[in-house]
């Protein structure tokens, strides 16, 4: 689930860009200041807001340590804070004097990128806080910019729609013409992907552009022959340019803010829409994931940011879309998204936009008709209608089922359903054996139930409980 938990509405002007660090979260305004919060309260640090900038400030950025922060502004320069006590640190000119767009660390702190109106980029040394290289882009503002979780690499994206990508010694290795109307944003994947069938590992890229889409790449490096930069997909949900996008820290999911004033998650391995949230009522220009907690920052030229707790465990092609550790909702309680959701993993995908014109929530769902199909949604293949309908079926069967009414203990606290094959975890207690080890394999050592560490990953089989539930089961048959 995505929800709106808490709203910040301190900035007097446009919000152009939200930051985390493991323990703040900053913005930067149109009003010229970058403001800091607290995670633990979203309460601005006694130092906020920064005022060092003479004009607005388009970016900022959190060193890995979180020790420091970046702001680039129309005024020509980057400056340097501590983010414990705000003082400035540095200010950074651009070397042509133009407007600064941009602004990014390497992943290993040692160099600051930024990147300008007249294409422009300067590649900063951290420790000296003196320019190292510079370049330029060979046509257009350079308004975007993504270090690879290596650092070996790092990608710019101008105005004119090209994706440059740079080696950490500012040589052009690869560009690529990627949106007609330009790029507005762009992020790498923290998290590598494989190449099953060459072994290869890669960077998986997101940009988006004022041609309303976002594009997926891939990005191999190589020592000897450069750089391969594949074209993956591209996404098309949004209906208006393309403003932000960032990847989770887990790379599993992607948001999208638009002139739409729409938010977008998706499910980066699929595509699949996870989430779309309209609480903006302007454009939305920023979004970022929080490194180590589910929170996803949006900003707007509303002047306010949203924080959202996005607890979004499940995947639109399996599971519904529900917290993996609390109980499933009803079908008559589920929400658009959720039918959206059931739509995907009933390989109905294609409804989905059909569905949500019309507002098809739970009760909704429950109550189509064959009638309904054909003279309201307007879905005149006999065939397609069909098969909506048994799936509704198959689904009300499943809400009669037996494990509705099954003693609480013999239901998985995963899923929540009927367990056929218990075991026992190192919590003490019993889950669906399917179930807990998918919650290994995603890399969880904690346990669903308490949220501690598990000091074991070892299974054992509840035989004792799987004779019981099938005792159960057979005077269910009677």
């Amino acid at each position: 689930m995505a929800t709106l938990i808490h709203t910040l509405a301190d900035h007097s002007d446009d919000v152009n860009y939200c930051a985390f660090s493991s323990s703040c979260l900053a913005t930067c305004s149109l009003d010229k200041t970058v403001r800091v919060y607290s995670l633990s309260s979203f309460t601005e640090l006694p130092y906020s807001p920064l005022r060092g900038h003479r004009y607005a400030v388009h970016c900022c950025c959190f060193s890995p340590s979180g020790h420091v922060l970046a702001s680039c502004s129309t005024d020509g320069t980057t400056v340097v804070w501590d983010t414990g006590d705000g003082g400035m640190l540095a200010v950074l000119g651009q070397p042509s004097g133009s407007p600064v767009r941009v602004c990014r660390f390497s992943p290993d702190s040692t160099c600051l990128v930024s990147g300008a109106a007249d294409g422009s980029v300067a590649l900063w040394n951290t420790q000296s806080l003196k320019l190292y290289r510079s370049g330029n882009v060979k046509d257009g503002s350079l308004v975007a910019c993504a270090f690879s979780p290596n650092g070996k690499f790092f990608v710019t994206g101008s105005s004119c729609g090209d994706l440059t990508i740079w080696d950490n010694k500012m040589r052009c290795l690869c560009n690529e013409k990627a949106h007609d109307l330009g790029v507005t944003c762009c992020d790498i994947s923290s998290q590598p992907i494989s190449d099953g069938e060459h072994g290869f590992r890669y960077f998986q890229m997101a940009s988006c552009g004022q041609d309303n889409q976002i594009k997926l790449w891939l990005i191999l490096l190589a020592d000897f022959l450069g750089v391969e930069l594949k074209y993956k997909c591209t996404l098309n949900e949004h209906s208006a340019p393309v403003l932000a996008c960032a990847f989770s820290n887990d790379g599993q999911m992607l948001a999208s803010g638009s002139v739409d004033k729409c938010v977008i998650i998706y499910e980066t391995s699929t595509g699949n829409t996870l989430h779309t949230l309209s609480r903006h009522t302007r454009y939305v220009t920023a979004c970022a994931f929080a490194p180590y907690s589910p929170l996803l920052a949006t900003g707007s030229m509303d002047k306010t940011v949203h924080i959202w707790q996005c607890d979004l465990k499940q995947r639109c092609a399996g599971e519904r879309n529900t917290v993996e550790n609390e109980p499933k909702l009803a079908v008559e309680d589920w929400s658009e998204d959720d039918v959206s959701a059931w739509l995907c993993a009933q390989d109905l995908a294609d409804f989905v936009g059909l569905f949500k014109t019309n507002n098809i929530d739970g009760k909704e769902l429950l109550n189509l008709t064959k009638e309904s199909l054909t003279n309201e949604l307007k879905i005149e293949s006999l065939g397609l209608r069909s098969k909506v309908l048994r799936k509704i079926e198959d689904l009300k069967m499943e809400m009669t089922s037996v494990s509705a009414a099954a003693p609480d203990e013999f239901l998985c606290p995963i899923t929540r359903e009927l367990m056929k094959d218990p075991v026992i975890a190192a919590d003490g207690y019993s889950y669906e054996k399917e179930a807990m080890e998918k919650w290994i394999t995603n890399k969880r050592r904690s346990s669903p139930m308490t949220n501690l560490p598990l000091p074991s990953l070892t299974l054992t089989p509840n035989r004792t409980l799987k004779m019981a539930i099938g005792r159960w089961l057979q005077t269910q048959q009677k």
